[in-house]
């Protein structure tokens, strides 16, 4: 469990030195408002797009393709969805449900829970979170794009207009666009790849700049009780219900502890960039990420350590 320890910090750690980094660049005078306002469109229209699009095209498709633990991990990403949002009503003010319901279910597969299913999986690993992943991606973004456009004062919330906002969000379209590419194995020329590549690399560090740029100490306490819900929700109920799901339908061993790191992952540093799009408590949304991220490094070590115990995983 110590291995188990030092590779979530090693997978955290680099996170947090980028949100720190904008917490200083900032108190710096290197950013302002106005940059992180650029910057966040950048990642938000075309570098995450990108990096999406990278993310289907290179997901090994027939290796890694099991139909039940996908439509599991479909069916429980919504029920939470649907559960988080049914808290919310009850227990959250109105302007900031959408980027409450979007913190307490969208967790952060691509960087840590991808990672970490390969660390403790090897090959496999990598396969089959590559794989969850496009659907990760196509489900959480959708979901975001519902309820934060139904919450958005400037947004239309009937259907035909939640649709239009769904097919026209950058991320879902790099998503979808990468999809025929990815089944028939169209090849791209290498020179376009590797621009992509370097547009890719830059989502993360830029969007995880731009959230540390925005946390004070000011906006954290103004939003700690909402932050904390929202963080217990994605790190604590959630994954406990959803991993008990997943264990009385008879998933055991990689895929088992899989579905496990994919539920517990913190909250992706995608949903301040989302919600800072459509005009949600960005926030917020900032203070959920650094709380989720924290508390990973206690829930994921615990929660496997419970999994193995029981020779489950």
């Amino acid at each position: 469990m110590l291995a188990l320890f030092l590779q979530t910090l090693t997978v955290t750690i680099p996170v947090f030195s980028m949100l720190f980094l904008g917490v200083l660049l900032r108190r710096l005078g290197q950013i302002d408002e106005s940059f992180i306002n650029t910057a966040s469109a950048l990642v938000f229209n075309v570098s995450m797009p990108v990096m999406l699009f990278l993310a289907i095209l290179h997901a090994d498709l027939s290796t890694a393709l099991q139909p039940a633990l996908i439509g599991y991990f479909v069916l429980a990403t919504v029920l939470g969805f649907l559960l988080a949002w049914g808290w919310a009503v009850w227990r959250v003010p109105v302007e900031e449900r959408g980027v409450f319901v979007q913190g307490s279910f969208r967790g952060n597969n691509g960087i840590i829970g991808l990672a970490l299913a390969t660390s403790l999986y090897g090959h496999y690993g990598l396969s089959l979170g590559g794989v969850l992943g496009g659907v990760v991606i196509l489900s959480y973004n959708t979901l975001s794009v519902i309820v934060l456009e139904y919450y958005n004062p400037q947004g239309k919330a009937d259907p035909l207009s939640l649709l239009k906002s769904i097919l026209r969000n950058p991320l879902i379209i790099g998503v979808l666009a990468a999809i025929p590419f990815a089944y028939w194995r169209i090849g791209l020329p290498a020179w376009l790849l590797t621009s992509g590549e370097y547009l890719a690399k830059l989502t993360l560090p830029l969007a995880l700049i731009c959230i540390g740029g925005t946390l004070s100490l000011a906006s954290l306490r103004a939003s700690s009780g909402l932050a904390l819900g929202a963080s217990l929700m994605k790190m604590v109920w959630l994954p406990l219900l959803a991993t008990a799901g997943a264990f009385a339908c008879g998933f055991r061993g990689a895929e088992l502890g899989i579905l496990f790191l994919y539920f517990a992952s913190p909250t992706a540093a995608a949903s301040y960039v989302m919600a800072r799009a459509a005009g949600g408590n960005h926030e917020l949304a900032a203070a959920i990420i650094v709380i989720t991220t924290l508390m990973a490094v206690v829930t994921t070590n615990l929660g496997l350590f419970v999994l193995q115990w029981g020779h489950w995983i």
